[in-house]
């Protein structure tokens, strides 16, 4: 049994410097970012703690995350870039890990698996989102679709298998990709870059929420993880599991999860 979130030790706590958390169905519940989350990232922020998201939504929802929301840079598309909003200069700056000519080859190859999957996989579809993303191809298999069972899933991911990309299945959608790139990888770079040390060393610096089997690596990595409470319904498809749990799924759990740690903090 995983340890519910309110048995965090102070000490833990007060160690860390910022969270790292993911997006569908972490911070948002049922599609829709509830007020009580919001309102906790904002809480976050004015503590003086940094707040990153990690997700692998578009392009063109990080650049409106970066500018809009209170966080302090945000990776997206499962790690093929970071963006952030330099305050000084009123600016948004992007760092993609592939150059735009590498990233349009990619799209093309990417373009034949969806045909394939498209007509290997009834029910599946495109992700409403696709549009605004610029590395990756996001397969719908519950969002804005009828939820399609394990094996329809399986069979999305063997597909992109067989062309050699890699690809995650988060809460929602099936996202594949070309490159040796993931969350965490690009979660190092953009501390490393952004605020000077190396996380390998400094990991207990943060605590990462998350609720699904893309945040495996995440889980696997930090010494302090926390899922929200839907996090349980993966859990017969997962090796790594979170360290601590809230009671709350989505949003609330999210929410939970913050008020916690500021209350260590605060003993």
């Amino acid at each position: 049994m995983i340890p519910a979130i309110q048995t965090l030790q102070a000490e833990a706590a007060k160690s860390l410097s910022g969270i790292l958390f993911d997006i569908d169905d972490t911070f948002t519940t049922r599609g829709r970012i509830r007020a009580i989350a919001y309102q906790s990232l904002w809480t976050l922020k004015e503590s003086g703690l940094w707040a990153v998201p990690i997700t692998g939504r578009p392009a063109g929802w990080c650049d409106h995350i970066a500018r809009m929301w209170p966080v302090d840079g945000i990776v997206g598309e499962n790690g093929a870039f970071y963006f952030w909003f330099d305050q000084k200069e009123r600016k948004l700056k992007k760092r993609f890990l592939d150059p735009e000519e590498v990233r349009a080859e990619k799209r093309q190859r990417l373009t034949r698996i969806k045909e394939e999957i498209l007509a290997s996989v009834p029910g599946s579809a495109i992700a409403n989102d696709q549009l605004y993303r610029e590395t990756d191809l996001a397969i719908d298999y519950c969002e804005d679709v009828a939820p399609l069972d394990r094996r329809a899933v399986d069979r999305i991911c063997g597909i992109f298998n067989k062309h050699g990309a890699r690809c995650k299945v988060s809460s929602i959608h099936v996202n594949g990709w070309f490159g040796d790139y993931d969350k965490l990888g690009m979660t190092k770079t953009f501390v490393l870059e952004r605020w000077g040390f190396d996380l390998d060393t400094n990991r207990e610096r943060f605590l990462f929420c998350g609720d699904s089997p893309n945040d495996e690596p995440m889980f696997q990595y930090f010494p302090n993880t926390a899922g929200v409470k839907n996090v349980l319904n993966f859990a017969e498809r997962m090796k790594f599991m979170p360290s601590f749990v809230a009671s709350r799924e989505g949003g609330e759990g999210f929410a939970q999860i913050v008020e916690t740690i500021l209350q260590r903090r605060a003993k």
